[in-house]
Parts: C-alpha cells; structure tokens; sequence
C-alpha cells in the first residue's frame, strides 16, 4: 500500500475510517440516550457530527482503487454507506409519524456497518481499536497480539448457525481471534428485546468479548420475540444452542453468563430461576419481572445465585419499581443480588455498563 500508484487510495482509506468511526460514535451515543422526550435534544446532539462521511464516501467512490484494494474498499465504503444512511435516519425521525420507531428504525444500520466494517480490524489500527474496550486499546501486547493473528484462521470470528443473520430460532456467535483450546472461555449468551434478532445484539458484546477473552451467543427468537409464556419453546432451543457451542469450543461451566434486554431481559429470569438451568449468573436489563414468576422456580437454584439487575430510572415502558421488586423477592430467596439503577437511562441498552456486568462475572 506504500506504492505511489497507492497514494490515492491511502487518501481516501485516511479519510474514510475515521468518518465512519465518528458516525458510528454517533449512532452509538443516540442508542444508549433514546427516549421519546429526550428526542429532540438528542437529535440537537447530533448535528453536524456526520458532515466529513458523506464527502469522504463520495471521494472513495470516484477514485480508481487498485485491484488489489477491491476488497479494502468494499468492506470500507458499504461500513461507511450503512452509518451515514443510519445518522441520516436519526436526523430525519422527528418528521416522521411516529418518530421513535424512526430513530430505532435507523438504529439498524449500526450493525450492518459493523459486519461490513469488522474485518479491516485486522489490518487497520484505528478499526482494531474501535473493536476493543478503552482499556484494551492502551493494551499494547493485546493490541500487537490481535495485529499478528492470521485473519483467515478458521473456528474464530463471527458465525452465523442454522441460517444467515437474524434468523428466527438460530443464532449467531463471536468466537475471539486470541482463542486457545488449552483453556475454557467464559460463555455470554445475550438475548435481544422485543422484535430484535441476536445477529444485530451481537454487536453490543463485541468490544468486550475481544478485549477480555469471552465467546459470545447471541439466539434469535422462535417468534417475534421470546416465548415469556411457554419457555419450553425458546428454552430447549437456547440449551441446544448452548450444547453445540460447547461440543467445538472449550467452554467453562463454571463461568456461564445469561443475560438479555427488555424482553430478553424478562427471559433471562424465565429461564435462569429454573432448577435446571446451567447458567452460573444472570444479569437482566431493563426488564419485566413479577413475584409471581418465584412460584415457578427452584428455591435451591436461587439460593445464593448471583445475580446482577441493571435497570434505568426513567425507563418508560418498564419503570424502575419493579426491578425494585426483583431485587427485593430474590435477596428474600437468598439470591445474591446487585441492583444498578442508571439515573439516565432510559429503555434502551447500555453499553456501558457492560463492564461492570463482566468484572462482577468474571470476579
């Protein structure tokens, strides 16, 4: 890429990245802080933060790259068309009829960019680091270990089983490129809300799972969303999932982590206040949760279970009271609850707490 016949294309690459990384910042920012009423401000927030990615796109799309740099360019122009695409959404909501279900409309293409975007992780530093947690970046025998890993290496990465992304009862799965069968990896497996796939929830887990070592399933639904009524629909599923995964990669069963939002949330307890349940910890968030749940659970299974319930106060459609009341009827079962209630979140995934959730799981 150092030949002079390249220098064009090492322009347009030196622009685009860090337009679409900006964008993704954005898309990102909106995610953790959508409300109904906080839209407009939300959307004050994100002006002009997108103005460089158009151009640069553009600028890409003129040049004659070289052969060579074909797939370089695919990756890096259809990441960049995803993110502008899903800013542009988020800009234009309030004029829509129903301007939430705009914005969480165009928060799609958040996951999109990063399916196009994620393989030039291994050649490109700046992408590398996007995909890591804020500590791994000032890691630097991490970061020179993920630069020097082959990337065409098989059994690592992102895969997709029974069917392509977002499949209704598969899953997709994110196996870390440092993986190594001498050891047992911790096992996330992170359920999507309501009307969401694993395949776009996936990504919520990605910078963490590289970062510290984890391998992640993300199921999709049977349904629209999870069976909350007849857990012997999605559950057997899940376990099967589960199974599959530990039949070709070392998976540790002392280190087996369910957790999920909204809806995803509600299943996590659903299924992991079972007597059966392998799970070692649960961590629902912003989820649904009923003291009548406790009469169809296991009284050993709960006691001493750790559980971790992130909740926000000005969730909407669940309010913080009856997380409130998780915390409440499972410390009276004798589980071991940590309850974090976010002053500012809304019902939407935090992110950033997913730290927090890992070193209580892995502590």
């Amino acid at each position: 890429m150092g030949e002079p016949a390249n220098e064009p294309a090492i322009d347009a690459i030196s622009a685009l990245v860090p337009a679409t990384l900006r964008a993704l910042h954005a898309i990102e920012f909106a995610s953790r802080h959508l409300s109904p009423h906080a839209l407009p401000q939300l959307i004050d927030a994100l002006a002009g933060r997108n103005d460089d990615l158009a151009p640069a796109l553009a600028a890409s799309r003129a040049l004659d790259w070289p052969g060579r740099l074909a797939p370089v360019r695919d990756h890096l122009e259809r990441a960049a068309d995803f993110a502008g695409k899903a800013v542009a959404g988020l800009l234009a909501a309030p004029g829509e009829p129903q301007p939430v279900i705009a914005a969480h409309r165009a928060l799609r293409g958040y996951a999109r960019a990063c399916e196009a975007l994620y393989p030039m992780a291994a050649h490109l530093k700046p992408v590398s680091h996007f995909f890591l947690e804020p500590t791994g970046r000032g890691n630097s025998a991490l970061v020179d270990r993920l630069a020097g890993i082959d990337p065409t290496r098989e059994g690592v990465g992102f895969m997709h089983a029974s069917g392509p992304a977002g499949t209704r009862g598969a899953f997709s799965l994110y196996v870390p490129e440092t993986y190594d069968a001498a050891r047992a990896w911790p096992l996330v497996v992170a359920m999507h809300g309501g009307s969401g796939n694993g395949g776009a929830f996936l990504w919520n887990w990605v910078r963490e799972a590289r970062t510290r070592g984890l391998i992640v399933i993300a199921p999709t639904a049977s349904g629209s969303t999870w069976s909350l009524m007849e857990p012997e629909v999605d559950g057997p599923n899940i376990d099967r999932m589960v199974e599959e995964v530990a039949d070709q990669w070392n998976i540790d069963p002392a280190r087996r982590l369910l957790t999920g939002m909204s809806d995803g949330g509600t299943f996590t307890y659903v299924l992991g206040l079972r007597g059966d349940c392998r799970f070692t910890h649960l961590a629902p968030v912003a989820a649904a949760f009923h003291p009548m749940m406790m009469g169809f659970t296991d009284p050993g299974r709960v006691r001493g279970l750790p559980v971790h319930i992130v909740h926000g106060a000005q969730d909407w459609m669940f309010p913080p009271e009856i997380a409130r009341s998780a915390q409440l009827t499972l410390e009276q079962a004798g589980a071991e609850v940590i309850y974090r209630e976010i002053a500012d979140l809304s019902h939407t995934y935090p992110r950033d707490e997913n730290a927090a959730i890992l070193d209580w799981f892995e502590g």
